[in-house]
C-alpha cells in the first residue's frame, strides 16, 4: 500500500541501475508499465502524480514504513501483509517494526489490489486518510503485489544467531596516522560490545520492553584496499564475497572516494560516515551516509563569503593553489564553478610534487582573493614569504590546514580566513569530552583528534539505531533509521546538529569563516554565526 509523499527525494536502486520490473517502478518511482506516471487521489481531492505519488516517499525503500508526526505509517512488505491473525504481540513470529498488526486479517492479492484502489483494508474497514487511492490496470497491480511479497525476503548478508559482521574500509591513499587513530577506536569500541558472554538471541516478538537485548556479537572486518582506483571496486566485491557484511561503519579515504561509493550503491551496503575529505557530492544516492560534504562544503562557505562581499569589496579575480593529487583539488574546482557562474574569473595554480609554495607565490598573477588548499607542511613554509597586501584576503582550507591547529604563521594571520566546516572548539567542547574520556580511560592515544571523535560517534550511532531496530536486520531499514533518530541525538562531537531527511546524505550543513584571534596560539574569531550555504 502506497501512502502520501513526506519528501520527494530520488530513491536510488539497489542494483545501481534502472528498476528491474513494473512493480519496482511504480514503488520506486511512481511509473506505471506503459511508462506513463502513476495517478491517485487523497482526501479532499488532492492529486498525486508521477514521483510525488510513488510508494517509496512513505513506506520507505525497505517497505517497513516510517512515523509521519503522530501517525504511524505501516509495513507492507508480503510477510507483514500476509501474515496470520496472532492473539497478541508475543504471539507473533515476525520481527517488531513500529505499525505491525497482530490482530487483523492477513491481506490477501484481492484485498491489496483493493487497499491500493479504494482505500479500504483487509477488514473492510478505511485505511488512514495519508493512504491515496490509485488507478492502475490488472497487470500493473498484480507486478506491484508481486514486488511487495519479495520485497523483504532476502536473507540478511552479514547476519547470524550469534554475530552481526561490520566491515570498515581504507583506501591506500590513506594518511597513516589517521588510519591508526581509526583503527584503534574502532576495535576497543568492538571489544567493549562484546565485554559480555553472548549466546543466541531468540527471535524478539515485542517492541520497547525488549529493546537493547539483542545480544548478538559483533565482528570487524577490516577491507584495505591496493592499487589504482581502478581496482577498488572488484577488490570490495571480493572482500564481500569471502566476508559477508551487513553494514561498513566508519573508513577512512584520501582523495578519492567514489569507488567505495559507487560499490556500496551497488551491492546495497550501508556505508555509515567514513572519514572522507571529499565524499562523493550528490544526494541522490541511498546507502552512503557522511558527517559532512568535507573540502565541498568549504568550498560553498568561501564562495558564500566571496559573493556576499563582492560588492563592498570589488573581488574580480581569485586564484586558487593546490597540490596535484590531494584533496584540494575537489575544492578548489568546485569553488572555480560556484565563482565563475557570478562572473568572477578563477586561475588555479598546481603544485606538484616537490614544489615549493613559495616559487607558486612568486610572480603570480596580481588578485585580491588567494584561496590556499594545503596541508600542515606547505601552511608552515608560509613563514619564509612575505604576507600579502592588506588589500588581499587570503581564504585557507581549515580541514587540510589542520582547523585551529594549522601552523598559520603570524604575518599571515591578519589576511587569513579559513573555512571550518565544524563547531567552534569552545561550543563543541562537551559534547566531545565523553569520547576523550573514553579514549583517556581506554589509554587510546588521540594522534587523529577529529577523525577518532567523528569514528566513534559513528559507533554510537550505529549501535544506538540497532537497539532501537530490535531484530529486524534489513540494511535499507538500518538507513531509513537513521534518518529518522539522527536530529534527536545530543552528542554529535565536532558538529552543532546532525540531521537527516529522505534525499540528504550530509549529516551536518553548514560552518563559519573564521580568523586566529592572535599572532600566536589557536584561539579563534568567527566571522558570523554559524552558515549553511
Amino acid at each position: 500500500m502506497c501512502a502520501a509523499p513526506l519528501a520527494l527525494a530520488p530513491a536510488s536502486e539497489a542494483s545501481g541501475g534502472a528498476p528491474a520490473d513494473a512493480g519496482e517502478a511504480i514503488f520506486r518511482h511512481g511509473i506505471q508499465g506503459s511508462g506513463q506516471p502513476l495517478e491517485a487521489t487523497r482526501e479532499a481531492g488532492v492529486r498525486l502524480q508521477g514521483a510525488a505519488a510513488a510508494c517509496i516517499n512513505c513506506h520507505r525503500p525497505s517497505g517497513l514504513g516510517a512515523k509521519a508526526g503522530r501517525d504511524i505509517i505501516p509495513p507492507i512488505t508480503g510477510r507483514y501483509l500476509f501474515h496470520p491473525r496472532a492473539k497478541d504481540m508475543a504471539d507473533l513470529d515476525l520481527p517488531y517494526v513500529d505499525g505491525i498488526r497482530a490482530d487483523r486479517e492477513p491481506y490477501t492479492d484481492e484485498t491489496i489490489a483493493r487497499a491500493i484502489r479504494a482505500g479500504i483494508n483487509s477488514e473492510g474497514k478505511p485505511l488512514s486518510y495519508l493512504m491515496p487511492q490509485f488507478a492502475l490496470n490488472d497487470a500493473d497491480m498484480a507486478a506491484l503485489i508481486a514486488y511487495l511479497k519479495r520485497l523483504d525476503q532476502r536473507r540478511p548478508r552479514g547476519v547470524t544467531d550469534t554475530v552481526l559482521h561490520f566491515a570498515t574500509i581504507i583506501t591506500p591513499d590513506a594518511d597513516p596516522v589517521k588510519r591508526r587513530g581509526m583503527l584503534a577506536v574502532l576495535e576497543q569500541y568492538f571489544t567493549d560490545k562484546n565485554a559480555f558472554p553472548l549466546g543466541a538471541t531468540p527471535p524478539l516478538r515485542t517492541s520497547r520492553r525488549m529493546m537493547f537485548m539483542v545480544n548478538r556479537r559483533w565482528q570487524l572486518h577490516v577491507w584495505e584496499l591496493t592499487g589504482p582506483a581502478a581496482g577498488w571496486e572488484e577488490q570490495l566485491k571480493q572482500h564481500l564475497a569471502a566476508e559477508p557484511v551487513f553494514a561498513v561503519v566508519s573508513g577512512l579515504g584520501g582523495k578519492n572516494w567514489a569507488p567505495v561509493h559507487a560499490f556500496c550503491e551497488h551491492e546495497a551496503v550501508p556505508c555509515l560516515f567514513p572519514n572522507v575529505e571529499t565524499p562523493v557530492g550528490g544526494d541522490s544516492d541511498f546507502y552512503s551516509l557522511y558527517l559532512s560534504k568535507g573540502v565541498l562544503l568549504e568550498a560553498e562557505l568561501i564562495a558564500k563569503n566571496i559573493l556576499d562581499a563582492d560588492s563592498a569589496k570589488g573581488v574580480k579575480s581569485v586564484r586558487q593553489i593546490y597540490r596535484a593529487g590531494d584533496s584540494g583539488e575537489a575544492g578548489a574546482q568546485a569553488l572555480a564553478v560556484a565563482l565563475k557562474h557570478r562572473g568572477i574569473a578563477v586561475s588555479s595554480r598546481v603544485l606538484e610534487s616537490g614544489e615549493s609554495i613559495a616559487k607558486a607565490l612568486k610572480g603570480g598573477a596580481r588578485t585580491n582573493t588567494l584561496v590556499l588548499w594545503l596541508r600542515p607542511a606547505d601552511i608552515a613554509a608560509l613563514e619564509t614569504i612575505p604576507a600579502p597586501a592588506a588589500s588581499t584576503t587570503v581564504f585557507m582550507s581549515g580541514l587540510m590546514g589542520g582547523l585551529e591547529q594549522a601552523p598559520l604563521p603570524s604575518s599571515w594571520r591578519y589576511s587569513t580566513r579559513l573555512a571550518y566546516p565544524v563547531d567552534l572548539p569552545e561550543r563543541r567542547r562537551y559534547r566531545v569530552d565523553y569520547a576523550f574520556g573514553w579514549f583517556s580511560i581506554r589509554h587510546i592515544p588521540v594522534v587523529a583528534e577529529q577523525v577518532q571523535a567523528d569514528t566513534y560517534l559513528a559507533c554510537g550511532l550505529l549501535a544506538e539505531t540497532l537497539s532501537h531496530m530490535v531484530d529486524t536486520f534489513v540494511g535499507d531499514y538500518l538507513v531509513e533509521r537513521i534518518e529518522d533518530m539522527l536530529e534527536r541525538r545530543i552528542l554529535t562531537g565536532y558538529y552543532p546538529r546532525l540531521t537527516l531527511a529522505s534525499g540528504q546524505r550530509f549529516a551536518s550543513k553548514g560552518g563559519y569563516i573564521v580568523r586566529f584571534a592572535d599572532a600566536h596560539g589557536v584561539r579563534l574569531v568567527a566571522d558570523s554565526d554559524w552558515v549553511v550555504p
